[in-house]
């Protein structure tokens, strides 16, 4: 049973994760699209979530700092246990136990094999596919890796982008850190939810992670009672970016009209 670990880990009696039901799901989705998903997840370390569509359920990885653009840039992707298809459209406060923390929808889309059996590639440790996403496109690979992350349990891989027309050295983590189901940002879907969760037990204690959430909470609890809030760094950062790119063009362009020679027109006769 591909989900019996999924199960296993969880208290669906105090968790707002789907239980799920693999054959009822792999009979559903046949002869439709592959789905997939990115969720990003702060819970005792802020990480993202990859997520195939794969025979009934979503294949899994952790990547710790979320995906890239960048072909040069192999991103750690540790393979964690299946989750049912019905997680994909997941979005919400976990208030405690296994994962304990906010999970935001950050992206969503199909996703199609560049391989002729997925599942022989997995078994291999080379999977090269296609996504189309709202953020993430074009052809990726998940390559396992004996290397400096691997292990004896083959649960390290590496999740990579192939050179082609979506690739870039863009930060899409950074550039678009909302989720595409709400449209909000941790603080939004903890504002929707219940901030006192975690008056008794905190999913992140101490570290980054904690210092976050502390934040989060702090600004989800404003949002609730319609106080005005100060942008977050990450939104205070890419407004400073864009000032500054602008200053920059202004800049170069005044620069530019005052070296250009005018033309000289010739006298009336």
């Amino acid at each position: 049973m591909a989900l019996k670990e999924y199960h296993r880990k969880r208290d669906f009696t105090k968790s707002p994760e789907p239980v799920g039901d693999e054959q009822k799901d792999r009979a559903q989705r046949k002869g439709k699209p592959r789905f997939f998903c990115v969720q990003k997840h702060l819970a005792s370390h802020l990480h993202y979530d990859f997520r195939l569509e794969h025979d009934g359920v979503l294949l899994s990885w952790a990547v710790p700092k979320g995906p890239s653009l960048d072909p040069k840039t192999k991103r750690l992707a540790m393979h964690v246990e299946d989750h049912p298809i019905e997680y994909g459209t997941f979005e919400g406060v976990i208030p405690s136990g296994y994962g304990a923390g906010i999970v935001m929808l950050w992206d969503q889309g199909t996703w199609s094999a560049e391989v002729d059996d997925v599942s022989a590639a997995l078994r291999t440790g080379d999977l090269k596919f296609t996504l189309d996403g709202y953020k993430l496109k074009g052809s990726w690979v998940l390559v396992r890796t004996g290397g400096r992350w691997g292990g004896g349990d083959g649960r390290s891989w590496l999740l990579i982008k192939h050179k082609d027309e979506w690739a870039g050295e863009l930060d899409i983590t950074e550039f678009a850190p909302k989720s595409v189901k709400s449209g909000g940002d941790f603080e939004d879907i903890l504002a929707a939810d219940k901030p006192d969760v975690w008056q008794s037990q905190r999913p992140a204690k101490g570290g980054e992670a904690g210092a976050m959430l502390a934040k989060i909470v702090e600004r989800a609890a404003a949002l609730k009672s319609g106080k005005t809030l100060e942008p977050a760094p990450a939104a205070k950062r890419a407004t400073a970016s864009r000032t500054k790119a602008t200053k920059v063009a202004k800049r170069k362009s005044t620069k530019a009209k005052s070296t250009t020679p005018k033309r000289k027109t010739s006298a009336k006769r």
